[in-house]
């Protein structure tokens, strides 16, 4: 596990792009047997891939969080990007197809991934964040969450947010987890942008073809800056910062928030005037 400290927005102004991406852009998320996670000091996140081919894995992080288990003080969400998978939670198996998700409350001790091939290996991301309460396992299928649609094909930002750790779905104690789909010819999402000063994200960019590339905005709306992000990196972003992206061509990307509430429209929108 590697770790990311955070950083005040005037510091920020500094930066050449190496040190940006240094600090904010994760650019290997998923290998194959590993398990592969960042702790950002912003807000505590923990979050990252696990990618199962051959072996069975956990995450066996303790002394590093001066917990006895992983998820003694946290909670966890998880989504396949990848082929089918198990996941095995205190002794109950779930079968994990490609965008199936699912929330693992605080207290959960034991977390096992597997693959059901070593052919189409699933891939699992999670975000994990300090919990106060304990909330019961939840299996989430896309199949049965009913998309937000947003966005106009003439303003390019056509879009479905399918919400996944969410109050409409389960409970939780501050984790927000979800994935939003651009349509075909589609390429911007949340422009205009917002901040949200109560709560930090992370966004994991994929359903991308090697050639193309997201222009990820973020920075104070007054001075913004860019990352160029490939296929499975993610971009972290401080509640002080706008996060909006632009692709070459239409992808995916998963979204988790945490911070003093789990109210998604708790946002503080940035006009169109005020962005340089």
């Amino acid at each position: 596990m590697q770790t990311r400290y955070a950083n005040h927005p005037e510091d920020m102004k500094n930066y050449t792009t190496e040190k940006l991406r240094d600090q904010f852009l994760v650019e290997k998320i998923f290998e194959n047997d590993q398990v592969n996670l960042t702790y950002t000091h912003v807000d505590r996140m923990i979050f990252g891939g696990v990618m199962p081919v051959k072996e069975k894995l956990s995450i066996s992080l303790s002394k590093e969080l001066g917990v006895n288990y992983f998820l003694e003080r946290r909670e966890m969400g998880v989504i396949n990007i990848g082929g089918e998978g198990i996941m095995i939670v205190d002794g109950t198996e779930y079968d994990m197809k490609c965008r199936d998700g699912l929330y693992i409350g605080k207290g959960t001790k034991e977390v096992y991934f597997r693959s059901k091939s070593i052919n189409s290996p699933a891939k699992f991301y999670i975000n994990s964040v300090p919990a106060h309460n304990m909330y019961p396992t939840v299996k989430i299928d896309i199949n049965n969450i009913e998309p937000l649609r947003l966005g106009e094909p003439s303003q390019l930002n056509q879009r479905a947010i399918y919400q996944y750790v969410h109050p409409n779905v389960c409970q939780s104690c501050q984790l927000q987890l979800g994935l939003t789909m651009l349509e075909a010819g589609s390429a911007w999402n949340t422009m205009p942008c917002h901040t949200h000063e109560r709560r930090m994200e992370v966004y994991l960019y994929f359903d991308m073809a090697p050639e193309t590339r997201i222009f990820h905005f973020m920075g104070e709306p007054s001075e913004t800056r860019h990352l160029v992000i490939k296929n499975e990196q993610a971009a972290i972003s401080p509640s002080w910062s706008i996060h909006s992206g632009v692709g070459t061509s239409n992808y995916t990307f998963i979204w988790g928030m945490c911070g003093e509430n789990i109210s998604y429209d708790d946002m503080d929108a940035v006009k169109m005037d005020d962005l340089k």
